[in-house]
């Protein structure tokens, strides 16, 4: 090329190129709008390491309890266990690796929804309106919680339900520490992943409001299988009106909020109450 000169045209394409920087790499073109194809699958991949999987395992667990020749109600299901028996500081080490570990898919599902673009904001996961949000979340979780316990002591009565054991921990200092964290867990993992990025996605890749309604109130229900069909049914249902308050205000503090009253309540309640109140269903000896 001797003899070759530039020019001012490639002298003026270097200074755009160094006000403006390299050309747009097609990574940082936003998913949701080139490749719905790549959103159903991340969907497919977070549901697989979290909750998805949960609800295959639960659904083979409440195959293998109807198998059994006992009926439901006299099978246990125990939320919260000892995971070091007789060694209460292994157990505590264990308790928390546990429920740290479990809310990766949450931070993973966050990840992706930054991305592409998407902010934790988008779906109501932020600081803005924390007293409101409270204040919806407590609310929905008098209502929901209330009526969740009758649903499951009818269903409890009528045999189609295991008994809940909610919690099985040593009684030492940490137990009630422990069955908050839980809560909270509880709450962060399922309505981050089931509501707020799941809805969110599902309305990305096209799917109308009903059919996403459903498939988030179905998921909901699928990995309380375990429990029983009354497990199954009660928590489709507060699927479906978690989710109708999802699609209505646009944010998942509330639920979070109300998700982590419900299950506080029903763990440190059943710590508080199980063998010393007739109405609350206890494991049979």
């Amino acid at each position: 090329m001797a003899g070759w000169n530039p020019g001012p045209d490639l002298a003026r394409c270097v200074r755009v190129s160094l006000l403006t920087g390299p050309p747009t790499s097609p990574l940082a073109v936003p998913l949701t709008a080139t490749a719905p194809r790549v959103l159903r699958q991340e969907v497919l991949l977070v549901l697989g390491v979290s909750l998805g999987a949960s609800a295959v395992r639960a659904a083979l667990d409440l195959a293998a309890s109807l198998s059994e020749t006992g009926s439901l109600a006299s099978q246990t299901a125990t939320l919260n266990a000892s995971r070091a028996p007789g060694h209460p500081w292994i157990d505590l080490g264990l308790q928390l690796t546990s429920l740290g570990l479990a809310l990766v898919p949450v931070l993973l599902a966050l990840h992706l929804l930054s991305r592409s673009g998407d902010r934790a904001a988008d779906i109501g996961l932020d600081r803005h309106h924390l007293g409101r949000d409270a204040a919806q979340g407590a609310a929905l979780a008098a209502v929901v919680g209330g009526t969740g316990l009758a649903f499951y002591l009818v269903t409890h009565a009528l045999g189609i339900d295991l008994t809940v054991q909610a919690e099985s921990l040593p009684a030492v200092w940490w137990r009630y520490p422990v069955l908050l964290l839980a809560a909270l867990h509880d709450g962060l993992l399922e309505e981050v992943i089931v509501v707020g990025y799941l809805m969110h996605r599902l309305r990305q890749i096209g799917w109308s409001p009903g059919r996403t309604l459903a498939a988030s109130a179905f998921l909901r229900g699928s990995y309380h299988l375990y429990q029983g069909v009354g497990g199954f049914a009660g928590n489709l249902v507060m699927g479906v009106v978690f989710g109708r308050v999802f699609q209505r205000y646009g944010r998942v503090g509330p639920l979070i909020v109300a998700h982590t009253l419900i299950d506080a309540v029903a763990f440190c309640g059943y710590a508080a109450l199980a063998g010393h109140v007739g109405w609350l269903p206890v494991p049979t000896l």
